[in-house]
């Protein structure tokens, strides 16, 4: 005897589709105004999880029986593992590298060198060049930018525009980076070839970073130090006094980035770090670890309580001055808690929404009055930072777009490549600008900046997105299949 045929489920309607955003919009909004910078600590968890309800009442009622839609929810959350695994060991990576010294050594050093006149375009640089040699703005902005922050901080410089130029230059060296997942990514969905996807991001990529250094360099020139050279003298006494500074503890940031290099995968590469840094503290720091132990069960085991709590804990410091004691404190993996509660939930909402086929019927709304090439690459990138807003996932606002787009792409005569790099115009760059998104939580979690703050000035995000639709509505590179192609 056959089994009997699932019924069909009835086709959602725009309508449907426009609640649960509602919803989620309303009260994401509600949040900031009731809670302010501390709304991604617990208020914007649970406005995500009202508007997953929402979007799960309505599959519900189309049809879905609440098992299919409590299993999307876990595959949503599948799709984070690696993330939040990653996200914890650089929790503890942190605070490691806090009381090793690497981090402070790092903030010593960069009180010595950068001029506060080109402070903001030299930290969108070197962002740059390590994001493109280890293909992580995660790891890029967890060591660099942390330290970079910690000079801002010594020359009295702004924290929100350091922020913005550590995104910036992260983000650029992602996108270019072979050895990135999202690189990799963004081709393999449309079939195109990664060398060829790279190439062709070159030309919106390169004149939006360089229009955003450019940016920079005036915004530096503009800028007013509000600390004298005395304040910097006190700051780098205070770091002389709690830390062995000197090059040997830059040991830890080097070993990783070779890792990096090497290819290997980010979670190990990131663990390996965290426990060198471990190991440094014990061999360079043995003052500071004396002063912050409790001897009463003999200084060894002393020692090793201290470390295995700067794992799971942070590292705290008293040095006598408020604004030192915050920025050479931090870290831990219970300090990344309420990030991966927030990426948690973000997947949540966003798996049912592609499961009740909600976010399907933006796509097929846009599609309906994206007639030219201008306006279908433009539409492109607008469903990918609805994705982004909606989903909360950069790899989701490469890939559900990808899908969609695809064969509309092939069946215009364009080449993959312009989809490719359209994906990666419009969502890769645009997650670190979005508190709830996964990259935008985990920038917040390490640079200690709200990305509703810093999103004015990460120019290079801002700017790429807008380059890429003069692009299209100009015909500037963009590639036809030639007749052989189309073959």
């Amino acid at each position: 005897m056959k089994s009997l045929e699932e019924k069909p489920i009835p086709q959602a309607s725009f309508f449907d589709a426009l609640i649960p955003i509602t919803v989620l919009i309303c009260l994401l909004g509600a949040a900031v105004y009731l809670f302010g910078d501390s709304s991604s600590s617990g208020p914007n968890q649970i406005a995500l999880l009202f508007a997953t309800f929402t979007a799960a009442l309505i599959g519900l009622k189309n049809g879905y029986t609440w098992k299919k839609l409590e299993q999307a929810m876990i595959e949503g959350i599948t799709l984070s593992l690696g993330a939040i695994l990653i996200l914890l060991m650089v929790g503890a990576l942190i605070g490691t590298w806090l009381l090793s010294g690497t981090v402070p050594t790092l903030i010593y050093y960069g009180l010595q060198v950068i001029n506060p006149s080109w402070f903001y375009a030299a930290s969108c640089l070197i962002c740059g060049i390590v994001a493109m040699s280890i293909g992580s703005s995660w790891t890029t902005a967890a060591t660099i930018g942390v330290a970079l922050l910690g000079v801002a901080t010594g020359l009295g410089l702004e924290q929100t525009v350091t922020a913005g130029a550590v995104i910036s230059g992260a983000y650029f060296g992602d996108k270019l980076s072979p050895l990135s997942e999202t690189t990799n990514l963004a081709p393999a969905v449309v079939g195109a070839d990664l060398f060829e996807h790279i190439h062709h991001m070159l030309w919106t990529t390169v004149p939006s970073f360089v229009i955003a250094l450019i940016i920079f360099v005036f915004m530096g020139f503009n800028a007013t130090a509000s600390s004298e050279a005395g304040r910097i003298d006190e700051i780098t006494a205070i770091l002389q006094q709690n830390f062995n500074i000197g090059f040997e503890m830059l040991v830890p940031l080097l070993v990783l980035l070779v890792l990096a290099i090497k290819k290997m995968p980010a979670f190990p590469a990131i663990s390996i770090g965290a426990v060198i840094g471990a190991v440094w503290a014990m061999l360079f720091q043995s003052d500071l670890i004396a002063s912050q132990i409790d001897g009463s069960k003999g200084e060894l085991v002393g020692y090793f309580k201290l470390v295995w709590t700067t794992f799971f804990d942070g590292f705290s410091i008293a040095t006598g001055d408020e604004k030192m004691n915050s920025l050479l404190s931090g870290g831990g993996m219970s300090g990344m808690l309420t990030t991966t509660w927030l990426i948690m939930t973000a997947l949540m909402f966003g798996a049912i929404m592609e499961k009740t086929g909600l976010l399907d019927i933006f796509v097929k709304s846009i599609l309906k009055i994206a007639k030219s090439t201008g306006s279908l690459i433009t539409a492109t990138i607008a469903t990918c930072i609805g994705t982004n807003v909606i989903a909360a996932d950069q790899y989701i606002a490469i890939v559900v777009p990808g899908r969609m787009f695809k064969e509309e792409y092939k069946k215009r005569g364009l080449q993959p490549v312009n989809l490719s790099r359209t994906l990666e115009d419009g969502g890769t760059i645009t997650s670190p600008l979005i508190p709830w998104n996964t990259c935008g939580a985990y920038m917040q979690s390490v640079l200690l900046i709200n990305p509703f703050d810093y999103a004015l000035y990460a120019f290079f995000n801002l700017i790429n997105p807008l380059l890429a639709v003069v692009y299209a509505y100009l015909g500037i590179k963009i590639l036809r299949i030639k007749p052989k192609q189309q073959a």
